[in-house]
């Protein structure tokens, strides 16, 4: 369906000032013939973009071998870029080369065109609010495994890694939702499926920046590593596959009412006119293990991390769990829904520290952005943050204020965008949402914290590799002695 309020076209009244070229943008001076290129290799590369915008304004450019790359902030124009999708921009051809050399099988993330509204329409599905609300005691099961993992860490006085418990909390969590597979990293020590998975996404952010190819030159020793793990990951994305399949065999009525995503993605597959085949439902499998491993195990990480250095916003939030979730070891679908102050938190924590700071897209023809003409092919990286985090848009817009998420009036709510928007709005941004809430319901109703931060007591570094993340996030608990509620 074209969208309705195409980039190109100007406001009733109107009159358009002629399109500005994106060689006529101001930008950071690069070196010659690499221009910015050799900045895409940086860790910190979207601090440096938010910084540029700050310089520069809402529209600037890049220079990469000979290629200019135009680099927006302005919410509405970005908001714009965003529902444009994917008729005007797409993913980059870069990801999707890379990612299949890497052996990345196609899935919903990066699908483009008639093959992205087939597998769209199949993904949605699984993940609507009613499934993920079906699956809330098989995701209550998982959080227990949590709370087990955490109180024997207690007991010992033993330091949490607390990015590498959340993922293996994730993983758990996505795969018995989506697959209906019981996976239980967090039981397990030594070589788990999450330690290959973590692998991926770092590995494909530095090829995709690189400006030389050298894994294909000279692979090196984690190029190598890589490659087992891709190896590892797929064949037990496999084994998903043949265990759903065997499930359905046995249970044929399961084609017509699938227990899990897996299972409906196989039967939309086996009908003569899908347009899908097993490679397509495996590339979504990995893709539901990547993105629901990685965004939401560290924005869980961040959100604990920002409760612990604002001890009044940790106070509230620990009250209200403990006084309107009456048994932490059973909290009902309904207590984890009404805990607001929570769900504020993690809407701040979103704002101010988004797993997502930055999409870049590729223009799929010439079009009109605001006032400069974009040549099809051309790479548009869109800021998500720079907006949200702004002092003349937001008040006190560096703070961490919860409170701003219970107020009718909260000018963050049209700025802040950690999902994404537009037809390509995440499609697990649900269940991700139920992920955080009841982990922090278990943490807060559990345990007291006794610290978080890093090992050598620095605020943690924002790491951009393919999705951003905090380094080095350490925490200790102590078990509370009773975690029933004292008001009922």
């Amino acid at each position: 369906m074209p969208n309705p309020n195409p980039i190109s076209a100007p406001p009733p009244g109107h009159r358009p000032k002629p399109a500005r070229q994106i060689a006529d943008l101001p930008g950071p001076r690069g070196l010659p013939i690499l221009g910015n290129a050799l900045e895409f290799r940086s860790p910190s590369l979207h601090l440096a973009l938010e910084a540029w915008a700050v310089q520069y304004g809402p529209y600037y450019q890049l220079r990469a071998v000979g290629r200019r790359i135009l680099v927006l902030s302005d919410h509405q124009v970005v908001a714009s870029v965003l529902r444009d999708r994917p008729a005007a921009f797409s993913r980059t051809a870069r990801l999707r080369e890379i990612g299949q050399e890497m052996g990345l099988q196609p899935g919903l993330f990066s699908a483009e065109g008639d093959d992205w509204m087939r597998q769209r329409r199949m993904v949605m599905a699984g993940f609507d609010p009613g499934h993920v609300r079906a699956y809330y005691p098989a995701l209550l099961k998982v959080a227990q495994r949590l709370v087990q993992r955490w109180t024997h860490a207690a007991q010992r006085g033993q330091t949490i890694v607390l990015q590498s418990d959340l993922m293996r909390y994730t993983v758990d969590t996505i795969a018995g939702l989506a697959f209906g597979a019981e996976v239980d990293t967090l039981g397990a020590e030594g070589d788990v499926i999450q330690q290959h998975l973590d692998k991926i996404f770092p590995a494909l952010f530095r090829r995709i920046t690189a400006p030389i190819p050298m894994w294909r030159l000279f692979p090196s020793r984690a190029d190598r590593a890589l490659a087992r793990s891709m190896v590892e990951v797929n064949h037990a994305v496999d084994n998903f596959i043949a265990q759903a399949r065997l499930r359905m065999q046995a249970e044929p009525q399961r084609h017509s009412q699938p227990k899990n995503l897996l299972e409906a993605m196989l039967a939309a597959a086996d009908r003569p006119d899908s347009g899908l085949n097993d490679a397509h439902v495996a590339g979504n499998v990995l893709t539901m293990l990547l993105a629901g491993e990685d965004t939401t195990a560290n924005s869980i990480a961040l959100m604990i991390y920002l409760l612990w250095t604002h001890p009044q916003a940790l106070a509230r939030a620990c009250a209200e769990v403990r006084t309107r979730v009456q048994d932490c070891q059973q909290p009902t679908m309904e207590e984890v829904a009404g805990l607001e102050f929570i769900e504020a938190c993690m809407h701040e924590t979103m704002r101010l520290k988004p797993v997502g700071p930055q999409l870049p897209l590729q223009a799929n023809a010439d079009v009109l952005v605001g006032d400069v003409q974009v040549p099809k092919g051309t790479i548009v990286i869109n800021l998500l943050r720079r907006d949200s985090v702004r002092e003349d848009l937001v008040p006190q817009a560096s703070r961490f204020e919860p409170e701003r998420w219970l107020e009718a009036n909260n000018p963050a709510k049209r700025l802040s965008a950690p999902f994404g928007a537009g037809p390509r709005i995440c499609p697990g941004r649900y269940l991700a949402m139920s992920e955080m809430k009841i982990a922090m319901t278990v943490l807060l109703g559990h345990f007291d914290i006794e610290f978080v931060g890093t090992a050598d007591g620095q605020a943690p570094l924002e790491r951009l590799s393919f999705a951003m993340m905090p380094v080095g996030l350490l925490m200790r608990l102590r078990t509370r002695t009773r975690t029933t509620s004292l008001t009922r």
